[in-house]
């Protein structure tokens, strides 16, 4: 009876913990989205200061190169928005086609006529100046929150040190040890999804943009890229961006010859990131099991949206290492961790070591 209902206490407290971060997003997202990046750098500020830099410099140093490597992407992404700009009239008057011939299908088929189906449109879309107003206000959002989360990154790698400290302080002399670990691992945990997130991003690129190219896309470097970046976005990112640009290449008048290649470029990079990158770049690190990753990612977007779903992983991760630590949480670990973690995947680079490795 005791145990039941420790463990109803401890999922009011997570529902009212989620209650609490759904509505503090804009404040709490920027904060905890500075956090785990600024991990992914801890590494290379220690770098620097053993080099005899101070950690104030050190901090600006990895903050250029953040930036630096931002703004390479968004050059890049510009550069080929605005050659794909030269056939952007063509691009639109053959998806006006295609959306004239799906409005016809829709009449044919369903039995609402295109005067009805342009009513429905307009009841949906409303007041165009709101409209215009929302998105305004989302873009000075966006850049106000980007402005933050490179400042908390900075203050973070400032005050990592102090942070721990305080952390430390927390707990009793007895249990430092063991929570320092704690702190060491999760800390871990993020830093290395992240980097070999990152290093899967760049290989994604290289693989997407030979294979639209071999197959003639227009404008391929911008889909690869576009396709790469989504991946960031668990399940739903690569899906967004392969139709994109299965939308591209009917908008840019190509047969259905081209679109089945773009589809069979996508599941052939899809099964060399499932079983070769993804095993060997970014590895078993966030030790999740594929269902609670799912509503980890479900949830988040419920919470925060698309940040929640960018850091739904790494955080789930860094909450099974708590649950682990502790003796009264371990069963909230073992329920989101894999059933055997030994045999959690079994990819090609496995199949190839169990092939060389002699048998006892």
């Amino acid at each position: 009876m005791e145990k039941l209902q420790h463990a109803v206490h401890v999922l009011l407290f997570f529902t009212l913990g989620f209650a609490g971060l759904y509505f503090s997003a804009p404040f709490v997202v920027p904060i905890v989205l500075a956090a785990v990046l600024s991990m992914l750098f801890i590494r290379l500020s220690n770098y620097f200061e053993r080099k005899g830099m101070s950690r104030g410099i050190a901090g600006l140093c990895c903050m250029f190169l953040f930036i630096s490597s931002i703004s390479i992407i968004v050059v890049l992404l510009s550069i080929q928005l605005s050659s794909l700009a030269e056939n952007l009239d063509e691009m639109k008057s053959r998806l006006l086609n295609l959306f004239n011939n799906f409005r016809n299908w829709i009449n044919n088929t369903v039995g609402i006529d295109p005067k009805q189906q342009k009513e429905l449109i307009e009841s949906g879309n409303g007041n165009s100046g709101n409209m215009l107003f929302s998105f305004a206000s989302g873009m000075f959002s966006v850049a106000v929150n980007s402005v933050l989360v490179i400042v908390y990154m900075y203050l973070f790698l400032i005050y990592r040190g102090h942070i721990k400290r305080f952390i430390l302080k927390l707990v009793a002399r007895k249990e430092k040890e063991d929570t320092d670990e704690v702190v060491h691992k999760a800390g871990k945990v993020s830093q290395k999804y992240l980097s070999g997130l990152a290093a899967m991003i760049g290989m994604l690129w290289v693989m997407y943009g030979i294979g639209f190219s071999l197959i003639g896309v227009e404008n391929a470097i911008f889909f690869a890229v576009l396709c790469g970046l989504l991946e960031i976005i668990p399940f739903v990112g690569n899906i967004t961006g392969t139709s994109i640009t299965v939308l591209a290449v009917l908008a840019q008048g190509n047969g259905n010859d081209k679109i089945i290649w773009v589809l069979a470029t996508y599941f052939i990079v899809q099964f060399v990131q499932t079983y070769i990158l993804e095993p060997l770049v970014v590895g078993e690190q966030v030790n999740i099991n594929p269902l609670f990753t799912i509503m980890a990612i479900v949830l988040g977007e419920m919470v925060w949206g698309i940040p929640g779903m960018i850091l739904a992983i790494p955080l789930i991760g860094m909450v099974k290492i708590i649950c682990d630590s502790h003796p009264d949480l371990q069963p909230y670990g073992y329920l989101i961790g894999p059933e055997n973690p030994r045999k959690q995947r079994t990819s090609v680079i496995d199949y190839v070591k169990r092939l060389f490795t002699k048998k006892d």
